[in-house]
């Protein structure tokens, strides 16, 4: 008769339960647990499972499978997995990719639980193509949780922040509660404590807005409870502690549960209650084993030995320690926790007197953190060794004269180091007297170097002003005037190329000539060898710019011929004129240089003279392309 009342019961709560779930004649006969609803008792696994045979619309089939998979994982990792195994034989076979990708993302969440993380990570990688975006966030935060597994905090840290930002992008706040709360359990895992507390109240903010309980919000008040432990915050961590195990009861989460009964085995010890501690030890096994979860199994057993050495209560301790690493076989993925096993396991055995145990668990436990090898781990394993040798002897003068030996030998090591440290000293300050005379030299060299290539501009200068001025006197012997007119454009040609060289070896810069200045004294002599310095004015609009010689000798020539050009054809009659030069930056690479007058225009016959095609071979050096216009004047311009 209690059996069969036990069974009604049983079937009128998952038919409660199917009710807040599942309306099978509604639009949407599926209500998402934790996503839309949260009123539903432990039981709802069981509703789950009773409806997903009634469902004949393959998405709404594909998701109910998909979340009692997942949520079974929190009970027990086998048959979990058993549920994924069959939901993607079955999208395979429809060829959906989109549900076998989230049914990737499901298994890939399974796997690294079970410790096996690098066939988590290829399982969430080659889902990453089949599914949404709105998928992604809960995919990188499960592939943030394998290199947390692997003692990878940096990339697990860069994987939560990516699912935050796509979070943030997609204005889903439960993601980004998430990584909140996942950015908490890895500043904690790092010994920052203020910053996971910090992190870890900003997650509980955002899932208070949601209004929906867990198991992210489960696990995120386990998270917090522990950073306030290690603050020292026991009445916190302890009221954290019983709200996340009332959510994890109410649910049945059991890997949550054992978590945080781990934790509270700790807390309790800390407060030297150590009844309690055992009992929440017993707990957090209990709730292990239904999960068949042996990596929480190990830690369980973990904290009942830490606990058990902290009361003194030694064997016991050696005892739990001993199942613990039983628990670990040699493929056990995390071996933080299993070097923490070995260290716990030889303070044990020191404790109790038994030196040679506690010399062979640290030495195991040095092996495991040989990695992050430090001098406190070498003087605690050098004194194990010592105190199993003294162990052996009665003998206690011989045991007072090795510490003696050993404080003679420490003042020896010491001695060397310090003349090691006095002989580098000096080798430093000999090689820092060499450098500083290499400078010496390096720079007088430099000096040099550049006085020299400073005469070199001048004396091209001077060379260039001499055949300017051979020009100039073979010139005043020519009749023609024609050719008079040509002698003197080859003479400005020139003496534009010489007043860069006189530029660069009187500028403070020997490699870059400043062209605002250059055109003004350019304009100057152009103006001033026509004899045109009352009639014509030239305007230069155009900032500081500093350029190549390769550069500005091209557009220097191009100018003189632009200039030449307008004072020879432009300006006819009385009339007084006007040239502008403007340089201008467009962008951060190109340059646009334009001259133009207000003269009569361009002539029928401006192509054919060798100035213009001078202009035309030197814009092509520069790959730049000519533009000409004559509707006031005559305007050239051209990118370079």
């Amino acid at each position: 008769m209690k059996i069969k009342s036990i069974i009604i019961l049983f079937l009128l709560t998952c038919t409660i339960s199917s009710g807040q779930i599942f309306d099978l004649n509604s639009k949407h006969p599926y209500k998402k647990v934790f996503l839309e609803t949260d009123n539903f008792e432990s039981s709802y696994l069981d509703s789950l499972e009773l409806n997903l045979k009634k469902i004949k619309q393959d998405s709404i089939y594909f998701d109910v499978l998909n979340d009692l998979a997942y949520y079974w994982h929190t009970r027990n990792l086998n048959t979990s997995l058993a549920l994924i195994n069959k939901g993607l034989q079955l999208t395979s076979a429809k060829n959906n990719s989109l549900w076998n990708g989230r049914f990737q993302i499901t298994q890939g969440a399974i796997l690294l639980r079970m410790e096996e993380l690098d066939s988590a990570y290829a399982v969430l990688e080659g889902a990453k193509i089949k599914v949404k975006k709105k998928d992604l966030p809960f995919l990188n935060t499960q592939l943030g949780y394998v290199f947390e597994r692997r003692g990878e905090l940096d990339k697990a840290a860069d994987y939560a922040l990516k699912a935050m930002s796509i979070g943030e992008e997609l204005g889903d706040k439960n993601a980004q509660a998430i990584a909140y709360s996942d950015l908490s359990n890895l500043f904690w895992k790092q010994s920052k404590f203020e910053k996971g507390l910090e992190f870890g109240l900003k997650s509980l903010e955002l899932f208070e807005e949601n209004g929906i309980n867990n198991l992210d919000l489960d696990f995120t008040i386990y998270v917090v409870g522990n950073n306030y432990l290690e603050l020292k915050k026991y009445p916190e961590a302890l009221d954290h502690f019983e709200r996340s195990i009332a959510i994890g009861e109410r649910y049945g989460f059991y890997n949550n549960l054992s978590d945080v009964y781990i934790s509270l085995t700790d807390l309790y010890s800390y407060m030297g209650n150590y009844d309690l501690a055992e009992e929440a030890g017993e707990n957090a096994v209990k709730y292990a084993e239904l999960l068949e979860n042996n990596f929480m199994i190990m830690r369980s057993w973990l904290a009942i030995g830490k606990s058990e050495l902290k009361a003194e209560n030694h064997s016991k301790a050696i005892e739990s320690i001993k199942k613990c690493i039983d628990v670990a076989t040699v493929n056990f993925g995390d071996e933080y926790y299993l070097s923490n096993a070995y260290k716990t396991l030889a303070e044990a055995y020191a404790v109790a007197n038994d030196f040679e145990n506690a010399y062979h668990a640290y030495s195991k436990y040095e092996h495991l953190k040989n990695n992050i090898f430090t001098a406190e781990s070498d003087h605690r394993i050098s004194l194990l060794q010592t105190e199993f040798d003294v162990s052996l002897k009665e003998d206690t003068i011989k045991f007072q004269n090795n510490v003696i030996e050993q404080h003679l030998a420490k003042q020896k090591f010491t001695l060397i180091i310090g003349s090691l440290l006095f002989v580098l000293l000096i080798v430093l300050y000999v090689t820092f007297k060499k450098d500083k005379n290499k400078n010496k030299l390096l720079k007088k060299q430099h000096d040099e170097n550049i006085f020299l290539l400073k005469e070199v501009h001048h004396r091209v200068k001077n060379n260039l002003e001499v055949v300017s001025s051979l020009l100039s006197l073979q010139s005043e012997k020519l009749q023609d005037k024609n050719a008079k007119h040509a002698m003197l454009e080859t003479q400005n040609r020139v003496h534009s190329m010489s007043m860069i060289h006189q530029q660069l070896y009187k500028g403070k810069k020997i490699s870059t000539i400043e062209m605002k200045e250059y055109f003004i004294n350019l304009g100057n002599h152009i103006l001033d060898s026509f004899g045109a310095t009352e009639k014509v004015t030239i305007e230069y609009t155009m900032s500081k710019i500093e350029l190549d010689v390769d550069t500005a000798i091209p557009l220097g020539l191009i100018v003189n011929e632009l200039l030449t050009n307008s004072l020879k054809h432009a300006f006819t009659g009385g009339n007084k004129g006007h040239i502008k030069i403007v340089v201008k930056r467009i962008g951060d690479e190109i340059l646009e240089l334009k001259v133009a007058d207000n003269g009569v225009g361009l002539s029928k016959d401006s192509s054919a003279g060798f100035g213009t095609q001078l202009i035309k071979l030197l814009i092509q050096q520069l790959e730049g392309k000519l533009q000409q216009s004559s509707e006031i004047g005559t305007s050239v311009s051209f990118k370079f």
